[in-house]
């Protein structure tokens, strides 16, 4: 393909558009392939977390503190995952689906709202694995036998604050298809935006981007706190180690561990988004091709961190073998 766009150069210019209309298409069905694994991975991975939880719920294994921030954290996906990864990939591949201007709306409206959830769950759940791991002389002891009565309630503030929050982001959204008469709107495949003025937009901005800043602000704090207090843990607990050939870490050390690699895979991928998302503001038409890319960052989050937990998580092997035992025990009844 490449031989024949370079002898097509050498003749006539209109000839070359079969070629860049090929390697156009190929670029298409790369991102459509990334659109359906990305979000038929990242549903299989959500549903194979909940199903665990569930699990340890009916065989009465004691649950964590953290637990119930992380079964939010998977709903949270899930709502970002079938909002926004399903009608992309639909409208990727071409497929026929059109929403109303209402169906559009709660369709951006709850991936909005998934993806405030999702970040104030790895928020929440960063701040309390701080109280839970600093020393008993800190100021943060007191904290400690109190903390786990307020997550439910935390959870419960964040959905609303988010709720309440974006209720103004989908005023401008419109179906693809709509009867109103509207030239200056951005195109999304299956739904589109309309264009505010420049003084809207940034009021609407700084709305938006509050308690996403308050999150990022904690969070960072919250990694720094964990890292700080781990490593004043490591040189507490140095001349133990020496004289242990293969030193376990305790339980709150690997949760702590986990916990920066859900932070900072969260934070990694957000911002890749961010960037997306800026760029996206600085043009008035966007391309098919740059809309597609900012909607595949904004979906990695929720497609890898039940991975990320499932694969450092104790419990997930123990339900297995409790699984698969048995099972093994039914088939020779």
């Amino acid at each position: 393909q490449h031989i024949q766009c370079t002898r097509a150069n050498t003749h006539t210019h209109t000839h070359t558009m079969p070629c860049r209309s090929g390697r156009m298409a190929s670029r298409n069905v790369t991102i459509d392939v990334i659109f359906l694994t990305q979000t038929v991975v990242g549903i299989l991975g959500n549903f194979s977390l909940l199903c665990h939880y569930i699990n340890l719920y009916f065989t009465g294994c004691r649950s964590r503190s953290t637990d119930v921030i992380l079964q939010h954290l998977i709903v949270a996906n899930f709502l970002t995952l079938l909002s926004k990864g399903v009608p992309q990939t639909m409208a990727a591949f071409g497929w026929e689906y059109s929403p109303s201007d209402f169906g559009c709306k709660i369709i951006f409206f709850l991936h909005r709202v998934g993806r405030g959830v999702s970040m104030g769950s790895i928020c929440l759940l960063s701040v309390f694995q701080v109280i839970t791991i600093s020393p008993q002389n800190s100021r943060w002891a007191e904290l400690k036998a109190k903390a786990p009565q307020h997550i439910v309630p935390s959870m419960c503030l964040c959905w609303m604050l988010q709720m309440l929050v974006n209720v103004v982001f989908p005023v401008n959204i419109t179906g693809k298809y709509s009867d109103k008469n509207i030239t200056n709107r951005r195109d999304f495949g299956y739904c589109s935006a309309l264009r505010y003025d420049e003084t809207r937009s940034i009021l609407l901005a700084l709305l938006l981007l509050l308690p996403d800043v308050s999150s990022l602000g904690l969070m960072l704090w919250a990694s720094g706190s964990m890292v700080f207090l781990l490593y004043r843990h490591k040189q507490q607990v140095q001349h133990i180690r020496r004289n242990i050939i293969s030193p376990r870490s305790s339980p709150e050390s690997r949760a702590t561990r986990t916990i920066l690699l859900l932070v900072s895979s969260f934070i990694y991928f957000y911002t890749l988004s961010s960037i997306f998302q800026v760029i996206l503001t600085f043009f008035d038409n966007p391309s098919w091709f740059l809309v597609n890319i900012s909607a595949i960052m904004a979906a990695w989050f929720p497609t890898v961190s039940p991975f990320l937990l499932m694969s450092r998580d104790s419990t997930v092997h123990i339900t297995s073998d409790f699984i698969n035992r048995n099972i093994f025990d039914i088939k020779y009844l």
